[in-house]
């Protein structure tokens, strides 16, 4: 009775954050919002006469600043943590000596170019998802190779083989991360935990087999590097039928699985699917977006898992119970039906102690994350992601009388109990119909019998003609979508599934129906992932954020200076693109179910590059004020001088306590903090001029990476590696005019005696707030034996010699007495 009784308990559970923290925090965040009201009332009552133009501009930008922080802010009131209960999900589902009771999964791994996508970390990637701990008939894993190329699929196949090793070697010994590199490079101390002879035997062999495994895929990379004239020929001599990348047929190999693919100890192992699909001239082929909607068709096709789990080919399963942490989620009797997703958190490997350029990115995955998932879920960012097949198909949420109250907002300001409006009654209607007019919706209940019984109730549902103007005209894969426990019909022929699953990857299958627009991932947007997400929220489904203590997935990440501002302009022109797109969280679902606070977050996620705007104005405002004597800011009275000071306190207030709450260090803040600057200045900007001109203009222009130094050995020497791209242009600028400034500033201050020093500090005070957040930028500049490349020197030089000339025009040390003695014009007392 006490087994039956613990198998009913939940399978997960919300930690909420201690009340003294959260309370305090929110205090803070509503006195931050009054001292705001009273500072800009200051603010714009008090113009500054003689420097107009500035304290215009600086108005401009505070009240955008402050916009931008309450769109920032308010989608964090609701943080919460969460913990999983593995060994309930096991008691349920996964009993010893029965068969197993988990759903099954497809794994999906996008790749494009395996000579910028090393094929040996794909490998690991593939070996760590093989060697999962789950049952192996209920994983399959797909390769999506999206550049066709043979040395993808020739490294896949010495993956597979390996595997048969590796599997059973991590299993036996239950070892952890089960990516082999990485597993490798730990320290292992050999006289701890009295570690068993064998077991310290049997890992020298595997290791030496793993050092054969990578001495041939190397080869393989090393011969990929020149092409033949003829293009590639496969092992039975017959040409590569990916040899043009844009015009080639689809290709799907099953490398291990059912048929046969047994391990060194004879037990079965996961399928490992490589798939390549259709391209041809003339068709559009949406990028990572396409391809991953091919995956979904084809696993529907071939093993249709219930729950969909896709990662980048660097990203490795860290932990080996990450199928199972989704799935105490997933498969809970509460949360399951109306969950589209688990996120989990980004780590990476390979990082330098500083984090120079935020690459971590611990402010969002920490804190703006965890507080989403208090409201309607994180969003999703394109890694690490489990999804439900139902939801990336369209269909509604099952959903409760309880998720389906007015707003959370509205019902806490609205007070208690009243009489239900109309809108929501007809809004509990429709969930308990379950219709709408965008999407075949059937009851999931039903659904679960299976197809047979459901035949005649699907007809009056609905027209073949309409699932095939949704689904495409594939009858297998329309009918595997109503299996919502996942599965084949067992009567299935293999290789009639196979004929089908290239169908499903041809280039025209999408043509007419509503993939990339209703169904699958998004297309429209560089970041499909946002997209993607949004448009399951806007239908009512939550996510969940999931966050063990062990991260279950680690990727890499660009840890130099250009890449990362690169993979940053990405982002931010992804963003750029949906502001501008009819998903636009600003005007697109009002009657739908997206809670209110899920909406600002998701517009702060699209209008944060425009921040970059008003910014590099505040950034070049100091170093004005400096050159031209003026300052943005009147002379304060000791009462207005109090609020400046308690609008910094406030600042920082909040900050510490966002800190408390989410464990963040310090040291990551600043370097958020920073790095806002310094993307702010340079990727944003471009972000927001490439956009424009490519929704405005049609014009699709590309800040590239053109030449690369050196690398020096060493642990980071990746980090020091210096590409002079454009982007690097206006944080330069802002240096140089900033530092032109201060020796400005100071060499007036010295000509003009002690009172002016008073007003200088103001103004240094502002400039040096500037270069301290632009100091990982200048250091980034450096290198690594401070070799500042030519190129850089050149433009600073040039600028600054502009603004020196400038300054000489101006004369701003001579009087007006003093310039008109010059001019020859005499006075009264000539």
């Amino acid at each position: 009775s006490f087994m039956v009784d613990d198998a009913r308990l939940p399978l997960s559970r919300i930690v909420p954050i201690p009340a003294n923290q959260l309370n305090l925090y929110r205090i803070v965040i509503i006195l931050r919002l009054i001292i705001l009201c009273f500072f800009f009332q200051y603010r714009v009552s008090h113009p500054v006469r003689d420097a107009y133009g500035l304290w215009l501009v600086s108005v401009i930008c505070e009240i955008w600043f402050a916009l931008s922080w309450l769109l920032d802010q308010f989608p964090k009131w609701y943080p919460i943590n969460r913990e999983t209960y593995l060994d309930r999900l096991a008691l349920r589902y996964d009993r010893e000596g029965e068969p197993s009771q988990l759903c099954p999964i497809d794994i999906f791994v996008s790749t494009v170019d395996p000579l910028k996508e090393p094929p040996l970390i794909t490998a690991n990637t593939v070996l760590s998802i093989l060697a999962v701990d789950y049952p192996v008939d209920k994983v399959s894993c797909y390769v999506s190779d999206d550049g066709s190329a043979m040395l993808t699929f020739e490294s896949l196949s010495e993956t597979a083989e390996f595997a048969r090793k590796w599997v059973p070697f991590c299993k036996k010994h239950n070892i952890e991360p089960r990516a082999p590199e990485f597993y490798f490079q730990q320290k292992i101390d050999y006289l701890k935990d009295k570690i068993q002879p064998s077991f310290v035997k049997e890992r020298r062999a595997m290791k030496r087999e793993y050092e054969e495994f990578k001495i041939r895929i190397n080869a393989l990379v090393a011969k990929a590097q020149k092409v033949p004239e003829e293009g590639w020929t496969m092992a039975d001599g017959t040409a590569w039928p990916g040899n043009n990348p844009r015009d080639h047929p689809g290709m799907i190999q099953v490398f291990l699985g059912h048929s046969g693919g047994l391990d060194t100890d004879g037990n079965e192992l996961p399928r490992l699917v490589y798939v390549s699909r259709e391209k041809r001239p003339g068709f559009q082929h949406h990028k990572k977006a396409g391809a991953m909607n091919a995956l979904i068709r084809v696993s529907a096709v071939l093993t249709n898992g219930a729950y969909l789990l896709n990662v980048d080919c660097d990203h490795y399963f860290n932990s080996s119970k990450a199928l199972r942490e989704a799935m105490c989620f997933m498969m809970d009797p509460a949360l399951g039906r109306k969950t589209c997703y688990v996120q989990f958190p980004q780590r990476f490997d390979g990082i330098d102690l500083h984090d120079r350029y935020a690459n971590r990115n611990i402010v969002f995955f920490d804190i703006n994350m965890k507080g989403l998932d208090g409201i309607q879920g994180p969003m999703y960012v394109g890694t690490g992601c489990c999804f439900n097949r139902q939801a990336l198909y369209g269909y509604d949420p099952v959903l409760t009388e309880a998720d389906l109250e007015p707003n959370i907002v509205v019902k806490s300001c609205c007070g208690g109990r009243k009489k239900k409006s109309k809108s929501y009654m007809d809004n509990k209607n429709r969930m308990m119909k379950r219709t709408e007019s965008s999407a075949p919706i059937f009851n999931m209940e039903d659904i679960e019998e299976g197809i047979e019984g459901y035949e005649d109730e699907r007809s009056m549902l609905m027209s073949q003609k309409r699932l095939e103007k949704r689904f495409g005209q594939s009858p297998i894969f329309t009918a595997s979508t109503f299996m919502t426990q996942g599965g084949i019909p067992p009567s299935t022929n293999p290789a009639s599934l196979l004929k089908e699953a290239i169908h499903v990857i041809s280039c025209g299958y999408e043509d007419k129906t509503e993939w990339g627009k209703e169904i699958g991932w998004i297309y429209g947007s560089v970041t499909e992932d946002i997209l993607t997400g949004f448009k399951m929220h806007a239908r009512g489904w939550i996510s969940i954020y999931c966050m063990p203590p062990r991260p279950c997935f680690k990727g890499s990440a660009p840890i130099n200076l250009s890449d990362r501002l690169n993979q940053v302009l990405r982002w931010a022109l992804g963003s750029v693109e949906i502001l501008f797109s009819r998903h636009c969280p600003i005007w697109y679902n009002y009657g739908g179910r997206l809670k209110l606070l899920e909406r600002v977050a998701y517009i702060n996620t699209i209008v944060y590059p425009l921040t970059s705007l008003p910014l590099i104005a505040y950034c070049v405002l100091p170093a004005i004020c400096l050159l031209t004597n003026k300052f943005i800011i009147p002379e304060i009275s000791n009462y207005a001088g109090m609020f400046f000071i308690l609008m910094f306190a406030s600042i920082f207030a909040t900050g510490i306590l966002e800190l408390r709450w989410s464990g963040v260090g310090i040291e990551d803040w600043w370097r958020n903090e920073q790095f806002w600057v310094i993307g702010g200045t340079s990727a944003h900007l471009f972000a927001v001029f490439q956009g424009l001109l490519k929704v405005l203009a049609g014009i699709d222009t590309n800040f590239t990476v053109t030449s690369k130094a050196n690398d020096e050995d060493g642990d980071f020497a990746e980090l020091y590696v210096f590409k002079w791209t454009s982007l690097l242009i206006p944080p330069t600028t802002v240096l140089v005019i900033n530092l032109v400034g201060m020796v400005a500033g100071i060499s007036y201050a010295i000509n003009s005696g002690y009172q002016s020093w008073g007003p200088l500090f103001g103004k240094l005070f502002f400039s040096i707030w500037v270069i301290l957040h632009l100091y990982p930028f200048l250091k980034g500049l450096m290198g690594k034996q401070n070799r500042t490349p030519t190129i850089v020197i050149v433009w600073s030089i040039l600028l600054a010699s502009i603004f020196s000339l400038l300054w000489v025009k101006i004369d701003p040390f001579i009087s007006d007495t003093q310039k008109a003695v010059a001019m020859g014009q005499c006075g009264v007392n000539c």
